[in-house]
């Protein structure tokens, strides 16, 4: 059977196995090597069952989730036939290039979003907190880089070009978000419902990303990482407070951005940057 990707990706693929087989195979065997490792983490750190993980439980076990994943997804491109290229991960000096034009885009929009927010006071600033933002951001730049790079290789890049075998650029850009926004649940608590919609809003603005980038996934790997990189840094430093001013459909629900207007405009702002950019200067 000859399964053929989008020409974008100019990839043949000859597998006997439809996308989803592949893709639910990848999940179960990423997450026994994971349970394996995670469960004498997890008795070592004093967690039990059906109970919620705090932050120094959970961090751990985050870790070792995206430290495994460029072995299993080695394993099946082995299987497969397929390269890191065809994933759109690559060393040339554009990736590198759209990794930083990426995090310039990202940490724009959230500077910008923040802004707006106070300017219409639906937040607070605390401006004694401000010298305490660049040595704590510098700690979590590394963290940031590592989520966003495991993440936008796995669902930008593998899951991405894996459905594309048996559906078109945007039918699988539509399942890959989905799939990006439903197993934020497994980490979640109630925060992360009302999140839904918004992450797999953000998953798509990746994709668009990727296509942008002209198949790798540079600039969507910058714009993940700057987006976690700022809002673990401002809510680290308690850098604002929001305000009574604002209604959680506005800022978000809890506080989470993704679950309110302002973090809807924020990705469509973004996705206006990379449609203009695209349009004036890559191609």
């Amino acid at each position: 059977m000859l399964l053929i990707f989008d020409p974008l990706f100019e990839l043949n693929l000859v597998n006997p196995y439809h996308s989803w087989e592949i893709i639910g195979f990848f999940f179960f065997l990423w997450g026994i090597a994971w349970l394996t490792l995670a469960i004498p983490i997890a008795w070592k750190l004093q967690w039990k069952p059906f109970e919620p993980f705090n932050l120094q439980q959970k961090l751990p076990l985050l870790a070792v989730l995206y430290l495994i994943s460029p072995l299993i997804i080695w394993l099946f491109l082995q299987w497969l036939g397929m390269s890191w290229t065809d994933c759109g991960v690559d060393t040339a000096i554009n990736f590198w290039v759209f990794l930083l034009f990426g995090l310039l885009i990202g940490l724009g929009s959230i500077l910008l979003t923040f802004m707006l927010e106070g300017w219409f006071g639906w937040l607070q600033w605390q401006r004694n907190n401000w010298e305490k933002l660049w040595p704590t951001s510098l700690k979590l730049l590394a963290g940031a880089l590592t989520i966003g790079l495991a993440e936008e290789t796995i669902f930008r890049g593998f899951l991405q070009t894996l459905l594309e075998i048996d559906y078109s650029s945007v039918s699988a850009a539509i399942l890959a978000s989905i799939i990006f926004a439903l197993l934020h649940l497994i980490w979640g608590d109630d925060a992360t419902k009302p999140q839904l919609p918004g992450l797999w809003l953000m998953g798509m603005v990746l994709v668009f990303a990727r296509w942008v980038a002209g198949g790798n996934i540079g600039l969507a790997w910058g714009l993940h990482s700057a987006w976690l990189w700022g809002l673990w840094s401002l809510d680290a430093v308690n850098l604002f407070i929001y305000t009574d001013s604002g209604n959680a459909w506005l800022v978000g629900w809890k506080g989470q951005p993704l679950a309110g207007l302002a973090g809807i405009v924020c990705l469509g702002g973004t996705t206006t940057t990379l449609w203009l950019t695209s349009k004036l200067i890559l191609h």
